[in-house]
């Protein structure tokens, strides 16, 4: 299993980014051999439209099978439903608290977007 989880930095001990679609970038969590990567989203960090659509597309094509990030839109919570990505959401903590939250299944997962598009 594969967690997208949106970042500050570059590491385990980054914060988590509060934003889906303009994150700069994620940290790509494979849980089964406990190894990441990063996945760069500076692309879509300035696009004046559709960056939370394209990163979700991004997302699924990285075979992501969870989103762990502050804060979704309604576009691109539909487009990471529609590709059947999970989304948990988490503020304040670094990423590893994040993904330990998560296997002890203590973060709430979205049921929708949780804020109006073009958030920043």
């Amino acid at each position: 299993m594969k967690i997208a989880v949106s970042t500050t930095g570059e590491s385990l001990d980054s914060l988590i980014d509060e934003r889906f679609g303009r994150t700069s970038q994620f940290l790509l969590y494979d849980l089964e051999k406990n190894t990441y990567s990063l996945f760069d989203n500076k692309q879509n960090r300035t696009a004046p439209q559709g960056a939370g659509i394209q990163t979700a597309q991004n997302i699924i094509n990285a075979k992501a099978d969870v989103v762990i990030t502050g804060n979704v839109g309604p576009k691109a919570f539909r487009t990471l439903n529609a590709g059947k990505i999970k989304v948990y959401l988490a503020t304040g903590i670094t990423v590893r608290e994040a993904l330990e939250q998560y296997k002890k299944g203590l973060l709430p997962e979205a049921q929708d977007s949780n804020v109006e598009g073009h958030w920043l």
